[in-house]
């Protein structure tokens, strides 16, 4: 009786141990906008989606996000829920966000808090941030704009003049102007990360006055890429996520965000009992930072070197773009 009731402990540890080692991973994502936005939140959703497949699928990495979180106390509401739940790593993937994360970690310093775009962890052991050298890939869209440009006017339409939103641009300024200063490059910024209206006015007006390319960041800017669809022969230069499949015919190149690098890292600093305190930056140099040339457009070779030439001089520093 004692040695079946001694097996029976062991069955019964060894089950606890195995429930215990097949608990999953679990991150949660807040997002100002949808998960297939083809911008700024969907890059972030690939990206956990091609971590969850590393790790062996729903089993290993349990994955849970909120969507178009535009308005702060929503998406403040639903990262504290996360964190009450106990997810391991709960992210805010907004720069509007910050406050709220600084708030609500405090009364979580057992779960890792992510936010961004920024690099402001407010000295918080459980708090990590990260941003996008976003001026670099802008730079290059720059180079590749003013090589492809007929008209030579330019248009940009940006939603709100801060954040990646706006090094993306002043990166994109100072790649056209180091082609050709004689480029009028007019831009538009909309007040607006979400109003695809607004952006669609904007770049009308850029095609009305004479631009034959256009670019702009956010979510909204379906609005710009559509603008020109409707015209037909304006090109288009994307950044967050490749966009190339909203408009195969007219973008030319897109400057890609990938996180995984980022989230590899915080996972396995979690799973060693660091919970936060590092601040993580996209770059070319890291391969956080991609540029994804369409396929489907014919870009000339020696259009196409001099983006290459472009990328290799930001990545080895031969080429400082200011953000």
């Amino acid at each position: 009786m004692k040695r079946r009731s001694l097996f029976i402990a062991l069955v019964l540890g060894v089950l606890s141990a195995a429930s215990v080692t097949a608990a999953p991973f679990r991150i949660a994502v807040v997002m100002p906008s949808a998960t297939t936005d083809m911008a700024f939140s969907q890059s972030m959703w690939n990206a956990l989606l091609s971590i969850q497949k590393e790790m062996g699928g729903a089993s290993a990495l349990d994955l849970k996000f909120s969507e178009n979180m535009f308005k702060v106390p929503d998406a403040a509401a639903a990262v504290r829920d996360y964190a009450s739940q106990g997810f391991d790593i709960v992210i805010a993937h907004g720069s509007q966000y910050g406050s709220s994360v600084q708030e609500i970690a405090k009364d979580f310093p057992d779960v890792t808090f992510a936010w961004g775009t920024d690099v402001n962890t407010f000295g918080l052991p459980n708090v990590y941030a990260y941003t996008a050298a976003a001026e670099q890939g802008g730079y290059v869209n720059g180079v590749l704009a003013a090589k492809v440009s007929k008209s030579r006017k330019i248009g940009v339409t940006g939603p709100v003049e801060v954040g990646d939103a706006k090094t993306y641009i002043d990166g994109f300024l100072q790649g056209v102007q180091s082609v050709d200063k004689s480029i009028t490059i007019s831009k538009t910024w909309t007040g607006s990360f979400s109003d695809v209206a607004l952006m669609t006015a904007a770049a009308k007006t850029h095609i009305a006055s004479g631009a034959d390319v256009l670019t702009g960041s956010s979510q909204s800017v379906v609005g710009s890429i559509g603008a020109a669809k409707d015209k037909g022969s304006v090109l288009w230069f994307g950044t967050q996520a490749d966009q190339a499949a909203l408009a195969s015919a007219l973008v030319v190149a897109s400057q890609v965000y990938d996180w995984t690098g980022m989230l590899r890292d915080m996972i396995a600093k979690h799973k060693a009992g660091v919970l936060g305190g590092t601040q993580y930056t996209l770059t070319l140099a890291n391969g956080g930072l991609k540029i994804a040339y369409n396929p489907s457009y014919k870009l000339p070779a020696s259009v196409k070197s001099a983006g290459d030439a472009s990328i290799q001089g930001i990545t080895k520093g031969t080429i400082v773009v200011q953000p």
